[in-house]
């Protein structure tokens, strides 16, 4: 055997745009977790709540939080197979969140519906078909 035969894989497919998407909308939940850490973090150190280590310690859980989705965003845009689990996980979370949200009352509604719409969406496209045979969990199409 040659050396160019034994240089000459197949080239990956490339990767579905559902997964691509899927990817994007755990970066952006995970961007929100961080964000809105380091705003209440902020706050209990700078500002004045009625209780600063509440709003310092739910600033750093969010914080922390927020890797979770930025892991499975990596991992889903890399192809790794246990990226679903965290992504699912953290759909399945945001869901009571928006619930609460939008049983609220003022600016939290609008809130809350977008999270349910980015939730749900992110749901549909990790568990599509074309998205979980591209992280190789499905089964695989004869040929």
């Amino acid at each position: 055997m040659s050396s160019s035969e034994e240089n000459t894989a197949p080239a990956p497919a490339p990767r579905p745009a559902r997964l691509t998407a899927a990817a994007a909308v755990c970066g952006l939940e995970a961007l929100a977790l961080v964000v809105g850490g380091v705003y209440l973090l902020v706050m209990g150190v700078l500002g004045r709540p009625d209780q600063p280590e509440q709003a310092e310690m739910g600033g750093i859980t969010l914080a922390v939080l927020g890797v979770i989705p930025l892991l499975a965003a990596r991992g889903l845009l890399l192809r790794r197979s246990w990226s679903r689990g965290p992504a699912l996980i953290t759909q399945i979370m945001a869901l009571p969140v928006a619930w609460t949200l939008l049983r609220a009352t003022g600016a939290l509604i609008p809130a809350g519906i977008a999270l349910a719409v980015v939730a749900v969406t992110g749901l549909v496209l990790i568990v599509n078909p074309t998205t979980t045979e591209a992280l190789g969990i499905g089964p695989a199409r004869d040929a």
